[in-house]
């Protein structure tokens, strides 16, 4: 058998892709020579890089403190809880509670937490147009229209929920801490002023529904009761069977005391004349008491033709005849009735709207204060140390990238058609701008275009020269 030995490939070199771009290696000596050249640059103008970060310093200091102070008051309210009945309800409370599923099942059917449903009505405009009215914001924010006040009270403030345990905060932003602190707090009035109001609960209904039951029934009860004061006032009834028993028994009395003064008139005739002062004074007593006993039966002359009140008033008595008693009570019992279910049904609707108030109070979102809202004692904007650092150094890489530009500008040819576009934009925008001259930049633009000038007439040095 004949092995055949494996002859080696040579080696091909990388074809280049079309449209690849392909830069010049550095070799690594160079590139060290290169950064050296670059660092010294740097070195040599250390003393134009101090100049640089002091007038920086200086400057971002003085807008630091010219950027006037903003302070921040934060308030942390609990979650909600709703204790509402109604399906839908538990289910936006298990979304907003439960979190993982229960979240992810509200969003997806479109349920809404209560939380949610506070923000909202948190940075609603009612709500944000009473704290306008109530602060005069727009004075504080020095705007004429209610629009623009309302936006940067938006803008002032945060209001945000912690998605895991449900608690809500609400940040305001002013630049007096104690405006900033009452705004914060008012915030949480409102919240509470408009969750009562707005609430929608079957409670709130049946509570709305019963006040305004209220206001009929106790007027009807009002009517019933001037009727009957006033029935009871013009016919002397105070208790219609009460002073009936004490008329009858009143009058049985008289009646008894009648017979037996007619029984002892009958014995003295038989044995007086009428003449005699005992027969008289007996006749006399026997007619005072059928008199008397004819008042109480409203039987006398002055009621025999004339009306009730006519006889009651006729007979000069302190209550009504017992004639006149079956016709009164029927009317006094009618306006008793009447004025009794008035009273019974008042207070069993009282009783209800009691009842549903006590509902609503639970049914209603209540708002719990985690953290109530504080004055700040420190400011939360400017960062003055944060902009003065940041200045500095963003004053120093410029200069960095300007000295580092420059340099490389002076190395490019002076004939190269982009350095040449360059110099003929700058000599136009300074017959353009003739205030280029008085700064210093269009001398300075001269001068280095002059120094390219001679340099491009000097002939290029050889390696000697180097």
């Amino acid at each position: 058998m004949t092995q055949t030995a494996a002859r080696p490939q040579p080696e091909t070199e990388p074809q280049p892709v079309a449209g690849e771009v392909l830069l010049p290696e550095m070799p690594f000596g160079d590139s060290r020579e290169w950064q050296a050249e670059r660092m010294r640059l740097l070195w040599g103008r250390r003393q134009f890089f101090l100049r640089v970060a002091g007038i920086a310093l200086l400057a971002s200091t003085f807008v630091a403190f010219l950027i006037p102070k903003e302070y921040t008051s934060t308030a942390q309210l609990m979650p909600p809880d709703a204790q509402s009945t109604s399906g839908m309800a538990m289910m936006a409370a298990f979304a907003a509670k439960g979190g993982g599923l229960g979240s992810v099942a509200g969003d997806l059917l479109g349920m809404k937490s209560t939380g949610a449903l506070f923000i909202g009505v948190l940075r609603s405009q009612t709500s944000q147009d009473r704290l306008i009215q109530q602060f005069d914001l727009k004075r504080v924010y020095g705007t004429s229209l209610v629009v623009d006040a309302r936006i940067k009270l938006d803008r002032n403030t945060s209001i945000s929920e912690d998605r895991k345990s449900g608690i809500i905060t609400i940040s305001v932003t002013d630049h007096n801490p104690r405006r900033a602190s009452a705004l914060t707090s008012a915030y949480v009035d409102e919240l509470n002023s408009l969750v009562a109001e707005l609430s929608s609960s079957a409670a709130h209904r049946e509570r709305v529904f019963l006040e305004e039951r209220l206001k009929f029934v106790k007027q009807d009860l009002d009517d019933a009761s001037n009727q009957l004061a006033q029935f009871s006032s013009k016919n002397n009834t105070i208790d219609i069977q009460q002073e009936g028993k004490a008329i009858v028994e009143a009058a049985a009395n008289l009646a008894g005391q009648t017979i037996a003064a007619q029984s002892q008139l009958e014995g003295l005739r038989q044995v007086y004349t009428d003449n005699n002062p005992r027969v008289q004074s007996m006749s006399a007593r026997v007619a005072e008491l059928r008199k008397q006993l004819q008042k109480i039966g409203g039987t006398g002359p002055g009621t025999a033709k004339g009306s009730t009140q006519g006889a009651d008033q006729s007979s000069e008595m302190p209550y009504p005849s017992i004639r006149n008693f079956p016709l009164l009570g029927v009317k006094y019992a009618d306006l008793y009735r009447h004025a009794k279910i008035q009273e019974t049904v008042y207070e069993l609707l009282t009783e209800q709207y009691e009842l549903a108030k006590v509902q609503e109070a639970k049914e209603t979102p209540s708002v719990k204060v985690l953290d109530a809202a504080m004055i700040p004692e420190k400011k939360s904007y400017p960062p003055r140390l944060m902009i003065m650092l940041w200045g500095t150094f963003l004053a120093v890489a410029l200069s960095t990238v300007w000295v580092l530009g420059s340099a490389r500008w002076e190395q490019v040819d002076p004939h190269d058609p982009r350095k040449v576009l360059a110099q003929e934009v700058a000599g136009a925008l300074k017959a353009r701008l003739p205030w280029t001259s008085r700064n210093g930049f269009a001398a300075e633009l001269s001068e280095e275009v002059t120094k390219d000038g001679h340099d491009s007439q000097r002939p290029p040095a050889g390696p000697a020269g180097r």
